[in-house]
């Protein structure tokens, strides 16, 4: 799925993953997110998490995202919410993003471990810009039960990209980081951000029916249902993962 799909499926969305907004202050929470707290977010998104967080808890940081309609979104919530002096956002690649060593109190990317190719190498990028003693959250899918052949390829997904939740602890292990605290995504919030994409991009597709990517999003669309009815509501979780670097 190219980048601007992602642009049209989640034009409407706030937060790009599933968790709901009660999540997303639970997860500050538990992070113990406060007052000075600074934050460097990969894969930032529309910004929600660090423009929410730096209004509830008054924390700051900044953001890096490839999206130039992601970013743009994420600056105006940040003017939006009044907290435009605490953070910011960058356009470009995570992946290649350059920090001061140790310059943050927490280090987060949340639903696109992609940018490392997988956990273990994402955490790896992740692991020079936050301080000693400070955390690394990650977000990342796992299977709720063992799913049947055919889920991950109908999900997206390569045999052996995602594992249980306990091989996801595994793999927190061999990336040398403590689990240390977590906030899981639910049956509802789930819903909410999958279901969210339907009529976004239905609405989408009625209003542009001349755009070069129609017939794509046609078939995302298609294919998006179908794989989260029959095998993502089942079998795929979704949680963010707080780590303490050994």
């Amino acid at each position: 799925m190219s980048l601007r799909h992602h642009e049209i499926a989640e034009a409407n969305h706030r937060i790009l993953n599933p968790l709901v907004e009660s999540q997303l202050r639970l997860l500050g929470q538990v992070a113990r997110v406060g007052p000075g707290t600074r934050i460097l977010d990969f894969a930032s998104g529309k910004g929600e998490m660090l423009c929410r967080w730096a209004e509830w808890f008054g924390s700051g940081g900044v953001g890096v995202d490839l999206s130039a309609v992601f970013t743009a979104s994420a600056r105006a919530r940040a003017d939006e919410l009044g907290v435009a002096d605490r953070v910011s956002f960058v356009l470009g690649d995570a992946a290649a993003y350059e920090s001061e060593a140790g310059a943050y109190d927490m280090v987060s990317c949340l639903g696109a471990t992609w940018i490392g190719d997988g956990i273990v190498g994402t955490i790896d990028l992740m692991r020079p810009a936050v301080r000693p003693g400070g955390l690394i959250l990650v977000g990342e899918p796992f299977w709720l039960e063992e799913p049947p052949p055919g889920a991950a390829d109908a999900l997206g997904f390569g045999e052996g990209d995602y594992l249980s939740l306990g091989g996801t602890f595994d793999r927190l292990d061999t990336a040398g980081v403590e689990l240390v605290e977590m906030v899981l995504a639910n049956q509802d919030s789930w819903d909410r951000y999958e279901a969210a994409h339907w009529v976004t991009i239905a609405d989408w597709l009625a209003a542009n029916p001349g755009d070069p990517d129609h017939a794509a999003m046609c078939d995302f669309l298609d294919r998006e249902r179908g794989a989260y009815l029959r095998y993502g509501r089942r079998y795929l979780g979704w949680g963010v993962f707080v780590t303490r670097p050994r």
